[in-house]
């Protein structure tokens, strides 16, 4: 849009101090309220499914273990509690905040709000060593066996969809997303095969794990996933400058000082390690990535500042919330957390694409 030009104080002063105050306001007062929310559904979560226990000896317990009053439970529901649903609130709060921030960083990288971390080939690369260590029937790093080689599958992957799409020392972002897709299709391809030689143990494990659940949440997983997600939360808000600065297209970020094949490469490489260490052990969980950021977006605004921490609490709010939902929806049965998020997500990805063709005109 063009403005025209005219005296610096022809609009009244409390308009042009008033609109920069309130846009500032808007992401303080929306992480608040992620934070609150997060915080509500984690108590929740701690406390419902099919052994209830109330909200007062959840805080009771928590506030025992960490020297700050409150007592201990009964030896079931203290159990229950620290055993198996504190072990299921973490992951799945650091799961969800590696998916949603992994999602912003690679609609920036893109600029595209319709990316997701998919599009590199991470969760599908991921998925064939899960399934292969399945399928083979490998053990040798026992309990760990099938993270380990989701997250190792996962970084190859990327990786190797990064050398195919570069070209004269540049990488070009149509030839990347081109790539991710050969890449997905040949990994859904092998996951296939390895179903086809499965036997029927197997491929139980295997459909389940492809479905995403948490509900073999371990302290042990909680600490698998920690390291990489830690480091690629706390790297993410670093690029955010040069996010925005690529936003306005290649060539001004260079002329502006980015150096954007450096970038890309470290965002992407950033992005692997969230979105590999997610799925490691959660399995395949669409769409968080992808709705979260856009949501955020909608909001408050384009800024990486905001969007990148703005989206891993997001995401962080979406799982738990998800998680509850898929324990206590259809209880005593517990329905996949993929399917269910891919469930919500669907209809929503169908909007956004009809509301994105409607504002461009089209897609010619």
């Amino acid at each position: 849009m063009t403005v025209a030009a005219g005296p610096v104080d022809a609009a009244p002063p409390q308009d042009t101090a008033g609109a920069p105050r309130g846009r500032r306001r808007a992401p303080v007062l929306l992480a608040a309220a992620l934070a609150a929310a997060l915080a509500v559904l984690c108590l929740l979560s701690a406390g419902l499914g099919a052994y209830d226990i109330p909200l007062g000896d959840v805080l009771a317990s928590v506030r025992h273990r960490v020297g700050l009053g409150g007592h201990a439970l009964d030896r079931v529901p203290e159990s229950v509690l620290w055993n198996v649903r504190l072990p299921r609130v973490v992951l799945a709060l650091l799961v969800g905040a590696a998916l949603g921030c992994a999602g912003a960083l690679t609609q920036g990288v893109f600029g595209n709000p319709l990316a997701e971390p998919g599009v590199i080939g991470v969760s599908s690369g991921a998925a064939v060593g899960a399934v292969a260590s399945i399928a083979l029937g490998l053990t040798f790093l026992g309990t760990w066996t099938v993270t380990v080689f989701a997250f190792v599958a996962g970084l190859v992957t990327v990786l190797l969809v990064y050398v195919l799409s570069r070209e004269g020392g540049r990488t070009d972002v149509v030839t990347l997303i081109l790539t991710g897709i050969a890449v997905n299709a040949f990994a859904g391809a092998l996951i296939g095969l390895f179903l086809f030689f499965a036997d029927t143990a197997q491929v139980s494990q295997i459909t389940f794990w492809q479905l995403g659940s948490l509900a073999q949440a371990t302290w042990p997983k909680v600490l698998a996933v920690l390291p990489c997600a830690a480091a690629g939360l706390l790297l993410a808000p670093l690029s955010a400058r040069k996010l925005d600065l690529l936003a306005l297209g290649e060539r001004p970020a260079r002329h502006l000082g980015v150096d954007v094949e450096r970038l890309r490469m470290v965002l992407v490489l950033v992005v692997a390690l969230l979105t590999a260490a997610a799925v490691a052990v959660a399995g395949v969980i669409t769409f968080v990535g992808l709705l979260v950021p856009h949501l955020l977006r909608m909001a408050a605004g384009p800024g990486h500042r905001f969007l990148v921490p703005g989206s891993a609490l997001g995401g962080a709010v979406v799982l738990v919330g998800a998680d509850l939902a898929a324990r206590t929806v259809a209880a005593p049965a517990e329905l996949p957390l993929g399917v269910l998020t891919a469930l919500l997500g669907s209809p929503f990805f169908f909007w956004l694409l009809r509301r994105t063709r409607r504002g461009q005109g089209g897609w010619a």
